[in-house]
């Protein structure tokens, strides 16, 4: 009795991985950016001034300027990514209606240089273009899948609350603290809250733990050391 072959639940596919990627892109890097730009900015204004008002100001605005330039650039990158791959798609269903022969031919060799012998290569490439010609060029030679083109919009949207989850980090740890103790809890907060977002993101890439952490912590750190810096000298001008 023949059995279906079973997948490995630890092995990475190609539309999950595509999916885990986007996500991780969106929602990791918009989160670290959204602790990072805010928690710089809240710090130096900090370095100049004792008052929550200001400082809350001033992190608001920064964190609502920072969603929407997020969610802007976010939306242009994917419309851009997404036009391209609307032209490539079109571009390849033009040449399955004007050569079919060619592209047949095409279809074939791809598979031949995979490592298929050029009989069993051409076989595979007819039974696919009988199926689904168009679906089966789109994925043999642009990789792209017609039916899961990356939403705009989606990335959009995700960004933008990724950053502000990831700005609120900072802006409660400055204004829940007391004056004198401000800035060392709010860098302590963030480089806590660093580490576990570099934690996370590794784990769901599959990459070194410790290089993750270690890259956005010092990242991290040096961008608040800067900018506190700045506003220590601008409040001593």
């Amino acid at each position: 009795m023949s059995q279906t072959p079973a997948t490995h639940p630890d092995e990475p596919h190609a539309e999950s991985l595509a999916s885990r990627l986007n996500w991780l892109r969106a929602g990791v890097l918009g989160a670290n950016d959204g602790i990072v730009s805010t928690a710089g900015l809240v710090v130096g204004v900090a370095a100049t001034t004792t008052s929550v008002r200001v400082i809350l100001a001033a992190g608001i605005a920064g964190l609502v300027a920072g969603a929407l330039s997020m969610a802007a650039g976010e939306y242009i990158s994917v419309s851009t990514q997404r036009d391209s791959e609307r032209a490539l798609l079109a571009k390849e269903r033009r040449e399955l209606a004007e050569e079919p022969e060619a592209e047949l031919a095409e279809l074939a060799e791809i598979y031949e240089s995979k490592g298929l012998s050029a009989e069993t290569a051409r076989q595979v490439a007819e039974e696919l273009t009988a199926h689904d010609a168009f679906t089966a060029h789109a994925e043999a030679e642009l990789r792209l899948d017609p039916d899961a083109l990356t939403n705009p919009w989606a990335a959009a949207v995700s960004s933008a609350i990724s950053f502000t989850s990831g700005a609120i980090l900072p802006l409660l740890a400055i204004s829940l603290t007391p004056a004198a103790w401000r800035v060392p809890v709010t860098f302590i907060a963030v480089l806590l809250a660093l580490a576990l977002t570099g934690s996370v993101s590794a784990g769901l890439g599959g990459s070194s733990r410790a290089r993750a952490v270690t890259r956005v912590v010092v990242g991290g750190a040096v961008a608040m050391a800067v900018t506190y810096g700045i506003g220590h000298l601008t409040d001593s001008l």
